[in-house]
């Protein structure tokens, strides 16, 4: 601790606490402000690096809390508020709920492939890795690779057309 050894941080807490907190309440005229201010004045001075002497424990504090505090107006100046007539860009929760469900259809599906057709299929269509690479990755011939993945798209498209509209497996340049 960076405190006096003779000097430990229960007392140095229970005698500054309430001073730190009201020259940061008086600083920052709001009380959650000055509560953070407080809470963190203490933690760096627990863990400051230098010594502090008993006779400036006060001083110490009250600048640590002045610092926290021009901080914290610093980083609000960098801020601005948003526009309140701003729509949010983003799909409708009925369509995010739709693309869950879907994508949870199309986990379930790819669970039921076998591991190899499924990992050539990822590999494809995630990666965007070529056959050759595929084929190399998994230790199987370039044709075997080709058919795995088609296979795959297969049972993804029977699905989509039993359960609707699916996510594409395509890679870029397939699409």
């Amino acid at each position: 601790m960076a405190i006096e050894p003779s000097v430990d941080f229960a007392t140095v807490y229970e005698r500054y606490a309430a001073d730190v907190f009201r020259f940061a309440f008086y600083l920052s005229g709001n009380r959650p402000d000055a509560e953070d201010i407080t809470s963190e004045t203490f933690v760096r001075a627990f863990v400051a690096p230098e010594r502090i002497k008993a006779t400036t424990v006060k001083a110490y504090l009250l600048t640590i809390a002045r610092n926290l505090f021009l901080q914290g107006l610093r980083r609000r100046s960098r801020q601005s508020p948003l526009p309140q007539d701003v729509a949010d860009p983003g799909p409708a929760s009925s369509h995010r709920l739709e693309q869950e469900s879907e994508l949870q259809a199309v986990v379930a599906t790819l669970q039921t492939l076998a591991e190899i057709d499924r990992a050539a299929l990822l590999l494809r269509a995630i990666d965007g890795l070529p056959y050759e690479e595929i084929a190399h990755t998994l230790g199987i011939s370039l044709s075997s690779a080709k058919v795995k993945v088609h296979r795959a798209r297969a049972v993804l498209l029977k699905r989509r057309q039993v359960d609707g509209p699916a996510i594409d497996v395509r890679t870029e340049k397939e699409r």
